[in-house]
């Protein structure tokens, strides 16, 4: 299901339930989200601060679940990602947010509430969030066509010498791989079938990355996903003992399945950050010239 797009004057909310921030980021967020035509609610407990985190676990559920039940809230904008969700994620109760869907926007940490949502047939979006949004023109930008059901494909996406050609269909679902695979046997793990998996990670070890990637082998979803879509891997270094490289490791994990496979999409923990709308009826197309994505 797809949640309604925004309008002019819609309320936006502003909530952090993974890691800390600094206010003046929510702030400069909102100002953002108002020049938009939107209405920006920074939830109360969005610029705590409590150790690494945005808050104890109850005030950053008390946000996350405010945002969720207040029904004029049509989108709810994550400040950033770094580490939480895991520790109030089985507390959050999604009756109100089934009955009336609205965006959730996010990634890295984020993941986790995306894989939830999924598990209602929710559609939501894997894009920049509050920390980030005022610090790219064109990645916020897209976001915001997105949310305004202004925008429906990229069609500027480079070749890669990884990629397999084909085309396919499905919904896409995924993000952060490390985040992705912490959450594997539990009740947030990935319905891969008839899916397009998006993966991305940040300072992951090679043979961190090769772990998660044999666990996604070996538990079979890589063998049902319709399509694969690998973002951007970055601050990590190469490791010459594992004679290969990260791109090359995952493209030999899936050599044996015959779907399209796309490298170095634009998306993860870049400043050009481009948002996917998860849970959405996708075709992708990839060709020797390149790729494209309708959603």
């Amino acid at each position: 299901m797809k949640p309604p797009y925004l309008q002019y004057g819609d309320k936006i909310a502003i909530i952090s339930p993974s890691g800390n921030i600094d206010p003046t980021l929510i702030d400069n967020a909102a100002s953002i989200l108002e020049s938009w035509g939107l209405t920006p609610l920074i939830g109360k407990n969005a610029k705590n601060q409590y150790g690494r985190y945005a808050g104890t676990p109850s005030e950053r559920l008390d946000d996350l679940q405010w945002a969720f039940d207040q029904k004029d809230i049509k989108a709810v904008l994550c400040s950033r990602g770094g580490y939480g969700l895991v520790q109030i994620i089985d507390d959050v109760d999604f009756s109100h947010f089934e009955l009336y869907p609205k965006w959730l926007i996010g990634f890295s940490d984020i993941t986790i509430l995306h894989l939830a949502i999924a598990a209602y047939d929710i559609s939501s979006l894997h894009g920049i969030m509050a920390k980030d949004i005022s610090a790219n023109g064109e990645a916020a930008d897209r976001l915001k066509q997105l949310l305004f059901g202004e925008l429906s494909e990229y069609t500027d996406i480079m070749p890669h010498p990884l990629n397999r050609t084909g085309k396919c269909q499905g919904k896409i679902i995924g993000g952060n791989l490390a985040v992705m695979c912490g959450m594997r046997g539990t009740h947030f793990d990935i319905d891969p079938e008839d899916k397009i998996l998006f993966i991305e990670d940040i300072g992951e070890k090679p043979y961190q990355i090769d772990r998660y990637i044999w666990n996604l082998k070996i538990g079979g979803i890589l063998e049902q996903i319709s399509g694969l879509i690998v973002g951007q891997f970055n601050e990590y270094d190469e490791d010459e003992d594992m004679k290969t490289t990260v791109y090359e490791l995952i493209a030999d994990a899936v050599s044996e399945y015959n779907y399209p496979t796309l490298f170095g999409f634009q998306a993860g923990h870049i400043d050009d950050n481009y948002s996917i709308p998860f849970g959405v009826q996708t075709t992708m197309n990839v060709t020797n010239d390149g790729a494209k994505l309708n959603f």
